[in-house]
């Protein structure tokens, strides 16, 4: 089995328009969460989200072609590139049958079905657009980011809610691990902020309503918690072959050394009891990775600001590593860039990959009153924390019982 490295990240996400953005705001526990601004939210119960604001998608993709992609779409094309950028690659110089795409979304092209059943109603049916179906399909965004770079190899797309992002870096990592490619593109992309998308999240009751104070609405692990933030974004990683990194001479970032999936098959949308399913999917990542649950120094939480997730996944890191669990270090990224759905754990590797790099965590904000159940060190306030890190997790749960952890190392030749 081949080490994997990530060596190239680009993110677009509610703190900025590229990685160095995001970064800062989420070092200086800035929040990305205000008043929604896409539509008028007054009837909405929940009136706050965490918006992208001030993209340009002009700025990498023809203006032509931008109207032929679903904001989703262009989220991740943008990244993707940013990505590519980033690792420095120039696939002229690659073979590219070794090279692939595994980019998921949530949600998907909702913004493009909304704006089409507008057309469909007010001018019948043969003005919908042709490009309908590819605008809205999830997989297109894998397919189009493979089409730009001409990249040949393993193409494919996971939609797993919340755990979309995470997934689809971890089956990449396995493409790379076991010898299928040697480089990935890999990530998640979510653009669902549109009154049907938002809607639905208020009718569940999942969505805080902390109206009046918007940046303060998200708030994991508080015991005044009182929903997710909804949010939206994209966060692509370049995943290559230690050998064909190093051949190349690239930068990198830190190495991907396991990952665990499982399954609660408990509820369509609650967590299963102490989180029974995270629990298993963090066992699992530790153990792919050749380690000891006392190896771990650091767990970026899924952290959602809902009542169950965050009770039950610190629940599940304390029946995980026992008395390690008071020694480790937690955050959670949604406290400021809310909860990007199937992007977020495309953001939040970045985020860990960062911490493990540079030596530092990004705090938890919003963390007043801890409730009784969260008891963890979740790195409270508003200040990032120097850190000598080896090894970390990122958590990710979703809808429908799916959970996928990634476990992630400080680079070392």
């Amino acid at each position: 089995m081949r080490r994997v490295v990530i060596t190239g990240v680009g993110a677009v996400t509610p703190l900025g328009n590229t990685v160095e953005e995001t970064w800062s705001g989420l070092l200086t526990g800035r929040s990305g969460v205000a008043r929604v601004e896409c539509f008028d939210p007054s009837s909405f119960s929940s009136q706050v989200a965490a918006e992208v604001r001030g993209f340009d998608s002009s700025l990498y993709i023809d203006p032509k072609e931008c109207k032929r992609m679903d904001r989703f779409v262009q989220f991740a094309v943008v990244c993707s590139q940013m990505a590519v950028d980033d690792a420095g690659l120039r696939f002229e110089n690659c073979s590219l049958e070794r090279c692939g795409v595994y980019i998921g979304s949530g949600i998907g092209g909702i913004a493009t079905i909304e704006r089409q059943k507008e057309v469909l109603m007010a001018k019948g049916p043969r003005r919908i657009s042709p490009f309908l179906i590819p605008m809205l399909i999830i997989n297109i965004a894998s397919g189009l980011v493979s089409i730009r770079f001409g990249v040949k190899g393993p193409n494919s797309s996971c939609v797993t809610a919340c755990a979309t992002g995470t997934h689809a870096i971890g089956d990449a990592f396995r493409i790379v691990q076991r010898g299928d490619a040697d480089v990935m593109i890999a990530g998640g992309s979510e653009a669902a902020i549109t009154q049907l998308g938002f809607g639905g999240f208020c009718s569940m009751k999942a969505l805080s309503t902390r109206n009046d104070e918007p940046e303060r609405a998200s708030r994991p692990f508080d015991r005044d918690r009182d929903g997710f933030v909804m949010g939206e974004g994209a966060g692509i990683v370049i995943l290559e072959s230690l050998e064909h990194a190093q051949a190349r001479g690239a930068k990198i970032y830190a190495e991907l050394i396991g990952y665990g999936m499982t399954g609660d098959a408990h509820h369509i949308t609650a967590p299963a009891p102490e989180g029974e399913g995270a629990q298993r999917a963090m066992r699992a990542a530790v153990q792919d990775a050749g380690l000891e649950p006392s190896d771990v120094d650091y767990i970026n939480a899924h952290g959602t600001s809902t009542q169950l997730n965050d009770r039950y996944e610190s629940i599940a890191i304390k029946k995980v590593f026992g008395e390690h669990a008071s020694k480790l270090v937690v955050s959670a990224t949604k406290s400021m860039t809310g909860h990007l759905l199937g992007a977020a754990g495309g953001v939040e590797c970045i985020a860990t990959a960062l911490s493990l790099k540079n030596g530092v965590i990004h705090p938890t904000v919003n963390l007043e009153n801890p409730d009784e159940d969260c008891d963890l060190d979740y790195c409270a306030g508003t200040t990032a924390r120097k850190a000598d890190l080896e090894v970390a997790l990122s958590n990710s749960f979703g809808f429908g019982g799916h959970n996928a952890v990634l476990a992630i190392r400080r680079f070392s030749a």
